[in-house]
């Protein structure tokens, strides 16, 4: 047996106020230690426990080892933050990732057509705005960022500029040249650019909004993510409609939805070169002893 805890003390609480992130993060994680757990002849039966704080507990039974093709590509998918080349992906991959991304309760919707892709982008350059002049959102995201070699080291999470095709720069220079270079327009353009690069976009939906859903739909993401790193398909998230209430209302209203289905996620796909990883913590520094965590 084994569980994963919500660390709440890492939450972001002005870009996921109602933790939607926090919780979808968690599913990818569990599908992760489920692949892994099965090339070692474990099955993983998973379940989200809302009585529990949120935990996902996982119970482990003896089973013929399976390894995949995704567990393969855990360690070398990454969110590809960069122009891509503007091919489409085949039918038959598209069916693949499609086949992988399937779960209970969820749709998966492949957006492939340009003027499609052009509807989402306007989404996206809308809720880019909205965030970009919120000065909470701001802080909040610089907080995170990590501008050189030294502080991505150091803390070994949040998001190293060079993943992003950007400079490194010195810490003491970081606040001059964020002021003045991280502009709603840059921004704004930079996005464009990107989406519009693309193959595609998937939009995954959950048909309620509740904990329990948002971990599907992370197990969901993760899969499809790491069926299309197995095809040299990099992809990376686009989610600024689904992070402003108003936004994310009137994407919802757009692709259709109704009663409590809500847009989870949104992921745009292609073929690009790999970028700089961002660095992560490692497994002994998100371990808790069994009898610790609640």
């Amino acid at each position: 047996r084994a569980e994963i805890l919500p660390d709440f003390s890492r939450r972001t609480p002005v870009v996921d106020p109602d933790d939607h992130h926090l919780f979808t993060s968690l599913g990818c994680a569990a599908e992760n230690f489920a692949l892994a757990a099965a090339a070692r002849g474990r099955h993983a039966d998973i379940r989200f426990d809302a009585a529990e704080d949120g935990r996902i507990a996982i119970e482990l039974a003896d089973a013929p080892a399976e390894e995949t093709e995704l567990l393969a590509a855990i360690l070398q998918r990454q969110c590809t933050r960069s122009v891509y080349d503007g091919r489409a992906v085949s039918a038959e991959d598209l069916a693949r990732l499609e086949q992988a991304a399937r779960a209970e309760g969820l749709q998966l919707l492949l957006v492939t057509k340009k003027q499609k892709i052009e509807n989402v982008l306007e989404y996206v350059i809308a809720g880019n705005t909205a965030q970009m002049n919120d000065p909470a959102f701001i802080r909040e995201l610089k907080s995170w960022l990590r501008f050189n070699e030294r502080e991505a080291l150091a803390a070994r999470d949040g998001l190293f500029s060079a993943a992003s095709g950007n400079p490194t720069i010195p810490s003491w220079l970081a606040g001059l040249v964020f002021r003045f270079a991280f502009t709603t327009g840059g921004e704004n353009d930079r996005y464009a650019g990107q989406v519009r690069s693309s193959s595609g976009i998937a939009i995954f939906v959950s048909d309620r909004s509740d904990k329990a859903h948002w971990v599907n739909a992370g197990r969901s993401v993760q899969r499809f993510a790491l069926q299309a790193t197995a095809l040299g398909i990099r992809h990376a998230f686009v989610n600024q409609p689904l992070e402003v209430v108003q936004v994310r209302a009137e994407f919802a209203n757009w692709l259709g939805l109704s009663g409590d289905q809500r847009p989870d996620l949104i992921v745009r796909y292609g073929y690009a070169p790999l970028m700089p990883k961002s660095l992560r913590r490692p497994v002994e520094a998100v371990l808790v002893p069994a009898g610790r965590g609640g």
